[in-house]
């Protein structure tokens, strides 16, 4: 089988393919910029698929980044998912990004992303399961404390990984973890 796994909750938009049973990616894309992964995240996807030499059919499942992250990124990247699940007729599983990171660090580590407005957004791991968080705090205000600190973005690889068992069971509804308010403020309740 052949998935999808996309995620844009971090500045980093990652799109690819795996097959997931020998979990070899056949192709990837990503693009490191805080903004402007709408634009991009569809064709990047084809271009993927292009790559691989496969077309939107052969896809089996797909695997989406839901954060913690910002409203918008998130939005791309889960809308898109469910897009071509719905279209496709195939199964669409959230998984944490967070948890994506993680996945196959050993020992004690804390991921850490940008989450903008001077903070970070975190969670603690053992061996890759997840011991505390998400959360987002102040970088100053995080305990580290016997953990190595780990940043950056999931990876097609490590998103199929951390949703491999969800794939062939009933798919949830999406939930994105933003775990703080939007930005945009409605006129009205500006005052």
């Amino acid at each position: 089988m052949f998935v999808l796994a996309i995620d844009t909750a971090t500045p980093a938009l990652t799109v690819g393919i795996v097959d997931l049973g020998s979990g070899e990616v056949l192709a990837q894309r990503g693009r490191t910029h805080s903004r402007g992964h709408a634009e991009v995240l569809v064709p990047y996807l084809l271009e993927c698929l292009d790559e691989a030499g496969l077309s939107r059919t052969d896809l089996g499942a797909v695997i989406v980044g839901c954060g913690p992250g910002p409203f918008t990124g998130l939005r791309v990247g889960m809308a898109t998912a469910a897009a071509f699940g719905d279209a496709l007729g195939i199964e669409v599983h959230g998984v944490c990004s967070l948890d994506a990171i993680a996945a196959g660090e050993p020992g004690e580590v804390v991921v850490v992303t940008d989450a903008r407005r001077k903070e970070v957004y975190w969670a603690r791991y053992a061996d890759g399961a997840r011991a505390e968080g998400p959360g987002v705090i102040k970088p100053a205000e995080l305990d580290t404390a016997g953990a190595r600190v780990v940043e950056g973005s999931p990876t097609p690889a490590t998103l199929v990984a951390v949703g491999r068992n969800l794939i062939g069971t009933e798919p949830r509804p999406l939930v994105p973890l933003y775990l703080r308010r939007p930005d945009a403020v409605e006129m009205a309740a500006r005052g």
